[in-house]
C-alpha cells in the first residue's frame, strides 16, 4: 500500500513525497530513496524500488527534491526556474528536513528502529554528506555515486561566471537546461567544508555498501573505487555490476525489471537486511 505526501519545508519550499508500505510504519526501518541530478520519484526503476522494499517488509520513503525541476505533474521538467537555482546544500537541507519529519510523527508514529538511505548517482552523495552526520541514519547504500561536485573545467567556469548561467541538455526530454551561477558559488564556497565527500566517507563510521555498474559511462567505475578508499573497511562493501551502466539497464518509462537490475536489488536488500533489521 502506498500513499503521497506533500511536506512543507524551509522558504516556503514543498517536497513531493510517496510512502510505501504505510502498514510497515510502526513496526519497521524506514529506506529512503534519494534521486540523482535529473532524476524525480516517479522515474523509471523509483515506484519499483518502492514497491520491492515495502514487500521485503520496510516502510519506504520515496521523493522530489523540492528544486529537481518537477512539479504537480510528477514526469515533466515544468519547473525550469526551480531547477535552475537548486545546489547540494539546499538537497543536503532537505534531506535533513525529511529525517526530522518521519522522526516526528509525520507519516505517522515511527518504530525507532532507524532509517536506511539509498542514493542514486548524485542522490548518493548527498546520502553521504547528510547521513554521515546524523545519528538517525544507521546504513547507506550508493549506486553509481559521485566522488566529486567539481566536475567543471576552468572554461566552462570562466563561462558559467560570464553569463551567470550555464546550460545542460537533458538527453531524455531534448530540453536545454539552465544551472544558475548560485550552484557554482555552492561548490566553491562548501568544496572543503560540508560538500566534501571525501571527509564525509572517512567519518561515516556505519556500514556502507557501495555498487556501481562497471561500463558506467555517465560517473566512471574508478568513482566509486576512490569512495572505498576513503572507507573504512570494516564496514564497507564494493559491489561491482558488470555489463551495465548508469541506470542498470533500466529505462523511463519503466519497462520491466532485468537480470542485472535484479541482482543489484538482491544485493542491496541482504545489505539493509543485515544492518537494519
Amino acid at each position: 500500500m502506498s500513499d503521497d505526501f506533500i511536506l512543507n519545508v524551509q522558504n516556503d519550499h514543498i517536497l513531493r513525497i510517496t510512502a510505501f508500505g504505510i502498514e510497515h510504519l510502526e513496526i519497521a526501518p524506514c529506506l529512503i530513496f534519494v534521486h540523482g541530478f535529473k532524476g524525480f520519484k516517479d522515474w523509471g526503476f523509483v515506484p519499483y524500488i518502492g514497491e520491492y522494499f515495502s514487500k521485503q517488509g520496510y516502510f519506504v520513503l520515496t521523493f522530489n527534491f523540492s528544486h529537481n525541476g518537477v512539479g504537480a505533474n510528477l514526469t515533466d521538467f515544468d519547473e525550469p526556474d526551480k531547477f535552475a537555482e537548486n545546489n547540494f546544500s539546499l538537497e543536503i537541507s532537505e534531506l535533513n528536513d525529511l529525517f526530522q519529519a518521519y522522526n516526528f510523527g509525520f507519516f505517522g508514529n515511527p518504530s525507532g528502529k532507524g532509517i536506511g538511505l539509498l542514493g542514486h548517482s548524485r542522490g548518493g552523495a548527498i546520502s553521504l554528506l547528510a547521513g554521515s552526520k546524523s545519528e538517525e541514519i544507521k546504513a547507506i547504500c550508493t549506486w553509481a555515486t559521485v566522488s566529486y561536485f567539481d566536475r567543471y573545467t576552468d572554461r566552462q567556469k570562466n563561462v558559467w561566471r560570464e553569463k551567470g548561467y550555464t546550460e545542460i541538455l537533458n538527453t531524455r526530454t531534448k530540453q536545454t537546461m539552465r544551472l544558475n551561477i548560485s550552484l557554482l558559488e555552492d561548490i566553491e564556497e562548501n568544496k572543503d567544508g560540508t560538500l566534501n565527500i571525501e571527509h564525509a566517507v572517512k567519518n561515516l563510521n556505519k556500514p556502507l555498501l557501495i555498487c556501481h555498474a562497471e561500463n558506467d559511462l555517465a560517473v566512471p567505475f574508478k568513482e566509486a573505487e576512490t569512495l572505498f578508499s576513503w572507507s573504512n573497511k570494516n564496514k564497507t562493501d564494493l559491489l561491482a555490476v558488470p555489463a551495465t551502466g548508469h541506470t542498470f539497464d533500466v529505462k523511463h518509462p519503466f519497462e520491466g525489471s532485468n537480470k542485472k537490475f535484479d541482482f543489484l536489488l538482491e544485493e542491496t536488500s541482504i545489505f539493509f537486511n543485515t544492518n537494519l533489521n
